[in-house]
Order: structure tokens, then C-alpha cells, then sequence
């Protein structure tokens, strides 16, 4: 027996109730974290963890976004494409995020944000400037950090002009991320009708650097890039340092700077790093000092650094674009608040469009001073 719907068979249509996005009830947005937790690279992944959760717990305590806390799930892919397909399926399927947010690294968000794409999840201020990620436009994603391009073409606008270079050489790490790397310096150097006198290369997760320091050294390079994580890049600068070998050593900021000026110690003087953030220990510029009290609150014992403010800015910036949806929050109204203008942080703003969806253009240049700190500079000495 069938029964007919509608008034002449006394039942009232009611709208249906709306189902909830995924990751979100009435108390919480999930998010979701494949990173390098683990391993030669963990720095990076656990920096970026701690400024994000520093960014959400700021806000919690403000009473969340709309009355809902914002929670981090955060899973190890060791920094290995293989482990962060995993990862990422385990807080899609399993955890069921509402978007991802803060992964490390170019081979592995190459890996991953095509799975998030699909299933129409955010992918959310990862830790890479992989041209993969900004061109062609992939609206799913939303970058903060200038691009691997703008930091290459810097590292060469800056050791031409300043320190006169004419002899330049490049070491990076042999996947998508040291080719990104050494894709941007190739087109810096082009654009100088200048060329390369030596490559060399390590794997991943590896510290074997030395076969490429002696390949390197061998062409007499005024200055050396180095596209790398922090142990192989400290490595392959410390060795050339008891070798005699001194040329300007200029490092991509995904080297993860503190970690890097701990592995080198003494050694780390005078090596150059570019950055995508403002100067962590710059307490005046008012987002500073805003990540100041909330690494406080979050983990009074945590030193500021780069990697961590930009895990904070990654927060800060998605917790803006929740306030920013008007009604329940949704995946799509999340990626569309974000690329509804721009984001006025305190000293730093993030501008997005409908093609657009990174942030920022900003590269900024620092050494490593003598006490193992680092110095904000302007040129290459």
C-alpha cells in the first residue's frame, strides 16, 4: 500500500532539516594535518602544527567561530608522497575533516591535494611554494607563502647585484621540491642571460650530501643555493665550512631556519636565508606580537620562530575566513569567504580573487648572526 503525500492525505510537508557539512556540528569544525611529524624533517611539520593549533586555541578562547570550537587532528607522513596518501585518506574517510590544513612539503601535497580536490575538501596554507600548487589555478586550494619563483629570483637579484656574483651553483633535494627549486633559479638566471656552473643533488630524507659538495666545489662557485630541509642543508654548509670552502651559502626558507642555526652552531654564521613571513622576533609589527601571546598561551616553553609563525598565520587566516561565512559553515563557503577579498593581519595582508589563491608576494631576507640568531637584512654583505 502506497500512501499518497500531500494535504488530501492529512500529512503537513516540512522542509527537510539541512545536513550538517562534514566536520562540523554544532560544537566544532575538524580539521586535518598530513605533515612530517617524524624523521629528518619533523621540525617543519611540528612547527607548523604548534602556530596553527596556536591560531585555533587563540580563538577558542575567544568562544570559537560561531559558537563552535575549532579542533586539529594531526597524522605523521614522514615527509614520504606514499605515507601522506595514507594520511590524507585516514582524516578524509576516516577522521572526516572538514579541510586540510598545514601540509609539508611539494612531493607530498603534489601527492595529496589532488585526493582532497576530488573529494572537495579545502587544502589550506601548505608549507611549499610549488608553482604546482598556484598554476593552473586549483580553486581547492588556498596558499599563504610567496612562491619557490619569487624566493629563486631574489636569491639571484640579491647575490648579482650585491655581492657581484657571476659564479653561482645550486644544491637541491632530487624530487618535485629541489626541481621547483632549481625551475625558479634556472628562470632567475635566464632572465640575467646567465647560467649554472654546477648542480648538485641529494635524496630525500637523506644526508648524503657530500658526493655534490665535491662536484660543486670543483667549479669554484662565488655562491651556493641550497633547496633543501634543514639536516642535508646544515650537512652539506658544514662540511664545505672544514673543507675551506666559503662561498655565500644562501638557503630557501623551507630549510626551516631555527632548526637549521641549531644543526650548524658556529658554522651558521653569515648563511643567508630567505623567508615568506615577517620577522618572528619583531614584536612591534602588531601580527607579531599577536603570535607572541598566543605561542605563550599555547606552549609557554616554545621559542618564536619562522615555521611556526607561518603555522599561525595558516590559522589566523582560516579563522577569518570562517567569520567571514554568513549561515552554517561549508566547505565552499569557506573557499569562496577566502577569495572574497583580503585579510588585513597586523603588518601583513593576504589578498585572494577568484583566480588567485595565493596570499601573499612578500620575500624577505635574513642571515644567521653570531650568536646563532638571526639578523633582518636588505642585501647580501
Amino acid at each position: 500500500m502506497k500512501l499518497a503525500l500531500g494535504a488530501a492525505a492529512g500529512f503537513a510537508i516540512r522542509p527537510m532539516p539541512a545536513l550538517a557539512e562534514t566536520g562540523v556540528d554544532d560544537k566544532r569544525i575538524l580539521f586535518g594535518q598530513a605533515a612530517a611529524l617524524e624523521g629528518p624533517a619533523s621540525a617543519l611539520g611540528t612547527g607548523m602544527r604548534t602556530g596553527i593549533l596556536a591560531a585555533f586555541e587563540e580563538a577558542n578562547r575567544a568562544g570559537g567561530v560561531s559558537g563552535r570550537k575549532l579542533d586539529l587532528v594531526s597524522v605523521d607522513d614522514g615527509y614520504e608522497p606514499g605515507k601522506a596518501i595514507a594520511a590524507t585518506n585516514r582524516l578524509i574517510e576516516d577522521e572526516k575533516v572538514f579541510a586540510l590544513i598545514g601540509a609539508v612539503g611539494t612531493p607530498t601535497s603534489n601527492a595529496t591535494h589532488p585526493i582532497a580536490e576530488a573529494a572537495g575538501v579545502p587544502f589550506i596554507g601548505p608549507f611549499t611554494g610549488a608553482e604546482s600548487l598556484r598554476n593552473p589555478h586549483k580553486p581547492n586550494i588556498v596558499n599563504v607563502r610567496a612562491s619557490y619563483f619569487q624566493e629563486t629570483e631574489m636569491m639571484v637579484e640579491r647575490m648579482t647585484r650585491d655581492l657581484g656574483a657571476k659564479r653561482i651553483a645550486i644544491l637541491y633535494q632530487d624530487d618535485a621540491f629541489g626541481r621547483a627549486g632549481l625551475a625558479g633559479t634556472r628562470k632567475a638566471m635566464d632572465k640575467r642571460e646567465m647560467a649554472l656552473v654546477a648542480e648538485g643533488t641529494f635524496q630525500r630524507n637523506t644526508t648524503a650530501v657530500k658526493m655534490a659538495l665535491i662536484e660543486i666545489r670543483r667549479q669554484e662557485p662565488d655562491a651556493v643555493i641550497l633547496i633543501g630541509p634543514y639536516r642535508p642543508c646544515a650537512e652539506f654548509i658544514r662540511v664545505a665550512r672544514s673543507i675551506d670552502f666559503n662561498p655565500r651559502f644562501i638557503n630557501i626558507s623551507f630549510v626551516g631556519s631555527n632548526a637549521l642555526a641549531k644543526e650548524l652552531g658556529a658554522d651558521g654564521e653569515g648563511v643567508y636565508i630567505t623567508q615568506v613571513v615577517p620577522f618572528p622576533g619583531d614584536a612591534s609589527l602588531p601580527l607579531v606580537g599577536r603570535y607572541h601571546a598566543a605561542l605563550k598561551a599555547h606552549e609557554p616553553g616554545e621559542q618564536p620562530g619562522f615555521v611556526s609563525l607561518e603555522g599561525y598565520i595558516v590559522g589566523l587566516l582560516t579563522v577569518m575566513a570562517l567569520e567571514k561565512v554568513s549561515g552554517e559553515p561549508t566547505r565552499q563557503a569557506f573557499l569562496d569567504a577566502v577569495k572574497s577579498g583580503s585579510f588585513d593581519l597586523g603588518g601583513l595582508t593576504l589578498s585572494y580573487g577568484a583566480s588567485d589563491n595565493q596570499g601573499s608576494d612578500d620575500v624577505f631576507l635574513t642571515v644567521i648572526n653570531k650568536s646563532g640568531g638571526f639578523d633582518a637584512v636588505t642585501a647580501i654583505g
